[in-house]
């Protein structure tokens, strides 16, 4: 099971926010059925590597529905096969040594 940080910034003319992009993508995301965590700088994703590949190229997609005129994305990839890896275990890793 991977576990994915991925951030998408779409380039748009103009000023504003973009916390009506950042809500379709998570749309997108909640119709998948992917686990995932919406944080203040990008959004972690659990599940399939595949199948996260497929949901962040819909996610980048829309963006460019939406109007966006270049979108940037950033994909970190955590893809650890010796042990079952989730969010809340990597959590707990750390708290328990806290």
């Amino acid at each position: 099971m991977a576990i994915v940080d991925v951030t998408i910034a779409p380039r748009t003319e103009g000023a504003g926010g973009l916390s009506k992009y950042v809500a379709e993508c998570h749309k997108i995301l909640k119709a998948s059925g992917l686990k995932h965590i919406l944080t203040p700088m990008s959004t972690i994703i659990e599940g399939d590597l595949d199948q996260i590949f497929d949901i962040i190229r819909q996610m980048q997609e829309k963006q460019f529905e939406m109007g966006a005129l270049r979108v940037y994305t950033t994909i970190r990839v955590d893809d650890r096969r010796d042990i079952h890896a989730s969010m809340e275990q990597k959590l707990n890793s750390v708290n328990t040594k806290l």
